[in-house]
């Protein structure tokens, strides 16, 4: 199951689509945006930026509002330096990079109006997968990613994992290991790509769902846990079968802070100038007036925005089945909602190219 195949997000703009589904996302845009224009400003400050255009590219931008979101607040942090600076904006070439499969046709139906409020930027579309190279050398000055380089190129294969379909506390030693074995591999080839693309002293902000603590088996993947109870139900119910759940590995892993720190001193491109950590709930409206059944439809929205392609590759079933999957999924999270809070971790970190 190659990855360029199958991990894109719900196409298009009804109920179930990214678009419509990704206000989590941009909460946690919202939240790293201190660290991106903190790297913004050393650029300046270094003159890094280019002497009449700014090259940026966002990576694993997906479709819908955010990413335009993305590139806007870009041009308006380097405006408001170049007015503190009493300096000419320069123009923006900004490359969105995804996938093939991405759904590039609904980014680009709205960029016409994008550019009314921003004359001054040149969009690209450039599909084609992270872990490879895809610009040509020395040619971007910031790099910006956002809740994409958790998922990895491919899912650990042939490993027993007890029913489940990620890292749990039942899972054999073996599984984490072929998890961060992957995640090592991925993330050290995605430094060293971007590396060979990026000028001297430009910066690369990215954001990932990470773990806050070293435990491989602690609650920052209870989501996936409850995903793979609700695949228990449907197998109980001759829905599914019990060998196409055996055979499944979901492609996603969250690394500790330390984990990311060290491949990233390993490969050597790149100096570190920032990590921080901070936590967004599941159900990111943050509305008390909320209650769990509400909040368990939302989050497993959410989920199937960014699952529903990978999980119909494997498991090959039909729409009804989908629907009734993610109806179970939001039982069991409003189910854990009543006991408890659910909270994603995420790493932000800003490189410097040495």
């Amino acid at each position: 199951m190659g990855r360029n195949k199958v991990v894109h997000m719900n196409a298009g703009n009804g109920e179930c689509s990214y678009a419509s589904s990704s206000t989590l996302q941009r909460k946690v845009i919202e939240e790293a945006k201190p660290v991106l224009t903190d790297a913004i400003k050393k650029m300046f400050n270094n003159n890094i930026t280019g002497d009449s255009c700014f090259n940026m590219a966002d990576m694993g931008c997906s479709s819908g509002p955010n990413t335009l979101f993305t590139i806007s607040n870009i041009i308006k942090i380097v405006q408001v330096l170049c007015g503190e600076k009493s300096c000419k904006m320069p123009e923006f070439q900004a490359y969105l990079n995804d996938l093939p499969d991405n759904d590039f046709n609904t980014i680009f139906k709205s960029i016409p109006s994008f550019y009314q409020n921003h004359t001054n930027c040149f969009v690209s579309g450039v599909p084609g997968s992270f872990y490879e190279r895809i610009f040509p050398s020395k040619s971007l000055h910031l790099v910006h990613s956002s809740y994409s380089l958790h998922w990895l190129s491919q899912a650990p294969e042939k490993i027993e994992n007890n029913n489940n379909i990620y890292i749990t506390r039942t899972s054999p030693p073996q599984v984490f290991e072929a998890y961060m074995k992957q995640f090592d591999k991925d993330f050290s080839r995605f430094l060293q790509v971007r590396s060979e693309e990026m000028v001297t002293g430009g910066h690369m902000v990215l954001t990932f769902i990470g773990r806050g603590i070293p435990d491989s088996y602690g609650n920052h993947s209870v989501h996936l846990d409850l995903l793979s109870k609700s695949f228990i139900d449907l197998i109980h119910e001759g829905l599914i079968e019990q060998a196409k759940q055996d055979s499944f590995n979901y492609p996603f892993y969250t690394p500790y802070k330390d984990e990311v720190e060290k491949i990233v001193q390993m490969e050597g491109s790149f100096d570190v100038d920032t990590i921080k950590f901070f936590k967004v709930n599941w159900d990111e409206r943050d509305n008390d007036d909320d209650d769990a059944y509400s909040s368990g439809k939302h989050i497993a929205r959410t989920m199937r925005a960014v699952s529903e392609q990978i999980l119909v590759s494997h498991f090959q079933f039909g729409d009804h089945i989908v629907d009734y999957l993610f109806e179970r999924y939001a039982y069991h999270l409003a189910c854990h909602l009543l006991v408890q809070n659910g909270k994603f971790s995420n790493i932000v970190i800003s490189l410097r190219k040495k």
